[in-house]
């Protein structure tokens, strides 16, 4: 009997998503468990499995719409119904003289990420003929990436005859000549304009920092924090700490410990507001914003003040990696009681962050620059960082937020103190 395809509820926060693309075609034969659609939300992708084998009968939301949770995608017929109709059987295996489509099928029963699938088809890479680095041989962007430039992110085929010149990798297909010239470049005095749709995420992330402002009385304080200590003893440590857990000493963790410190002594830099009460958590989630060529997201540190310094460096890398592939669950981003984000990566000297509604403050991270600063009566060059706590004034008071910064500075200057706070 027929079966529908139907958004999946993926969490009480969502309840809308857009139709990336189909993965499969009308009358195709499917098996249970086969990827039929991917789905975009404003928080993750997914994809949307076959519910029982069959052929895709019907495809009723095309790619672009918007859809809601519980609405029909398309329906699958069983193999018994679909035999009964007229033409069913010709979907059943692909002809012998149709190699393309052999390998396109190929490629999409290959273990591998949405952005992986998108580089494949914008690269003409094989996916199946692509070694994967992910979880449990996943094929990851990069991979496909590397396997485009005739890297080693790919599986040899055996060595073409010897006569044959430089033969061209499986893996990368020639791209076939166009008959169509390819448009002029517009003068240096043409006014070109182009019109992009904004991705879920993107207008998910435009409409919530809207509210942010509207909605919260946001404040911000500065303060700068000489790295010094914090560099020193990175480098006195960085190679035995790599060998020891396998990962970099980065700067991060040491501002979530030192921001961990100073919501102990600042809890309502750690609260949220439900009417007129104020929710104070004992808990220390610390979502770490990320930058992705989809949009910002923000992973949770489930409570951070467990974890070790290695524990927080491997998560935070491990964040930035599926924020990139797409294979962030909601799970993670689910969420936090406080937030850091760190402009600094990108160049930013100086900025003012927004708060992440319904916390109440995010510290944000500077470039490390040397600077001329008085020690002593003396002026040496420091490595300094400027850092901003932007908060919700309608709950954290200002001298609370500069005492807040001014505890963070202390803990950095002199990271010795994170062991004992």
């Amino acid at each position: 009997m027929p079966s529908n395809i139907v958004v999946p509820e993926v969490g009480e926060s969502i309840v809308d998503a857009r139709v990336a693309k189909w993965l499969r075609k009308e009358g195709e034969v499917v098996s249970v468990g086969d990827p039929l659609v991917e789905l975009e939300t404003d928080k993750i992708d997914l994809e949307v499995a076959a519910p029982q084998g069959g052929v895709l009968k019907r495809i009723d939301r095309k790619d672009g719409e918007d859809v809601k949770v519980g609405e029909v995608l398309g329906v699958i017929e069983d193999s018994a119904g679909a035999s009964q109709q007229p033409g069913a059987a010709a979907p059943a295996a692909p002809a012998k003289d149709a190699p393309a489509d052999a390998r396109a099928s190929s490629s999409e029963k290959t273990r591998s990420t949405p952005t992986a699938r998108k580089a494949a088809q914008e690269h003409e890479v094989d996916l199946s003929r692509v070694r994967g680095s992910g979880d449990a041989g996943r094929v990851m962007r990069r991979d496909v990436e590397q396997a485009a430039t005739g890297g080693s992110g790919r599986d040899t085929a055996p060595a073409a005859a010897p006569k044959a010149p430089a033969p061209v990798p499986d893996a990368v297909k020639a791209r076939p000549a166009s008959p169509v010239a390819e448009a002029p470049r517009p003068s240096p005095g043409d006014r070109t304009e182009e019109r992009v749709r904004m991705s879920k995420r993107r207008a998910t992330i435009a409409r919530r920092l809207v509210e942010a402002q509207s909605t919260a009385a946001m404040l911000t304080t500065f303060n700068e924090v000489d790295m010094s200590a914090v560099m020193a003893l990175r480098e006195r440590h960085k190679q035995a700490f790599k060998e020891r857990h396998g990962t970099g000493l980065g700067i991060a963790s040491f501002f979530v410990k030192a921001s961990i410190g100073a919501l102990r002594a600042f809890p309502r830099v750690n609260a949220e507001i439900q009417g007129d009460e104020m929710v104070l958590k004992h808990y220390y989630d610390i979502g770490v914003a990320v930058g992705a060529s989809e949009g910002l997201v923000v992973p949770v540190l489930r409570d951070a003040d467990r974890l070790s310094f290695a524990q927080i460096e491997q998560q935070i890398r491990d964040f930035a990696r599926r924020a990139e592939d797409g294979s962030l669950s909601l799970a993670d981003l689910k969420g936090g009681t406080f937030t850091i984000t760190n402009g600094g990566v990108f160049g930013s000297l100086l900025s003012t962050p927004i708060l992440n509604p319904p916390q109440v403050g995010i510290l944000g991270l500077h470039a490390i620059q040397p600077r001329p600063v008085a020690v002593n009566g003396q002026v040496v060059i420091k490595p300094m960082m400027y850092v901003a706590l932007t908060y919700d004034h309608r709950i954290v008071d200002g001298s609370e937020a500069v005492q807040f910064l001014v505890r963070i500075k202390q803990l950095v200057e002199d990271p010795g103190a994170l062991l004992l706070d």
